[in-house]
């Protein structure tokens, strides 16, 4: 088995929910409700939180997280991935996005089992949606695949646009090829990709394949301060 490394970008000034990462979710911060639930990946070596942030770094630290200070300059959390990966030598990347408190380990493992393929250069997860209402819902990122599952397109917008029974919803996860991750950055943003504001489309403009995995957990990303009322929710089901 290849190995792998998960790292978590994580920055202070998110434009709709500014110190999200450090919001409280049943008396733990964001930052370290995505980072217990990456630990519990069986097939990830190490998991790293990667941020600009004294502030971040500071609580990350406390909770016993292994965290690194990275550029303030990055235009997304992906770019900063790649800075972290660029130290490393581990051949798999999982980039376990900032806002996802309710991830699962088994869903990082789904990915770091399909990039062992050599063939596989970037994956994705994506889950089953029945309650069509939510297709219009543009924080809910739809993708349609091949018969093969790799992914034909992303988009904020209904997808398909007479969806019947389900729709594919994408869980911001990918796992990468570490040699693929550090050209991927140097890409510049695709047309697309600026127009439905998902960088994934910059890998299928430039004409690379994304594999997209199927997972029966639907996380909830915490997006604005109203999420977390929906996220305790779930976790004081779980709990």
């Amino acid at each position: 088995m290849k190995p792998a490394t998960g790292i978590i970008p994580a920055r202070y000034r998110s434009t709709r929910f500014p110190g999200k990462a450090l919001a409280f979710i049943l008396g733990k911060p964001l930052i370290q409700r995505v980072y217990e639930g990456a630990k519990r990946a069986r097939l990830l070596d190490q998991v790293i939180i990667a941020t600009d942030d004294e502030r971040i770094f500071q609580v990350a630290r406390k909770f016993g997280a292994q965290v690194v200070m990275t550029s303030a300059l990055h235009r997304s959390g992906t770019e900063r991935v790649a800075e972290v990966a660029r130290k490393i030598k581990t051949p798999i990347i999982i980039n376990i996005q900032g806002d996802e408190p309710l991830i699962e380990g088994k869903m990082i493992d789904k990915l770091v089992k399909v990039l062992q393929d050599k063939s596989i250069l970037m994956a994705s997860l994506m889950a089953r949606v029945s309650d069509l209402n939510l297709l219009a819902d543009s924080n809910r990122v739809k993708v349609v695949v091949d018969k093969k599952d790799y992914a034909l397109y992303f988009s904020r917008s209904p997808l398909p646009f007479q969806a019947s029974r389900f729709f594919y919803q994408h869980i911001g996860i990918y796992g990468f090829k570490r040699d693929f991750l550090l050209k991927l950055v140097r890409l510049q943003p695709s047309r697309l990709e600026k127009m439905e504001k998902l960088e994934q489309l910059r890998v299928l403009e430039n004409g690379y394949r994304i594999k997209m995995v199927e997972t029966d957990f639907l996380t909830l990303s915490v997006d604005l301060p109203q999420d977390i009322i929906k996220v305790e929710e779930i976790l004081r089901k779980k709990e």
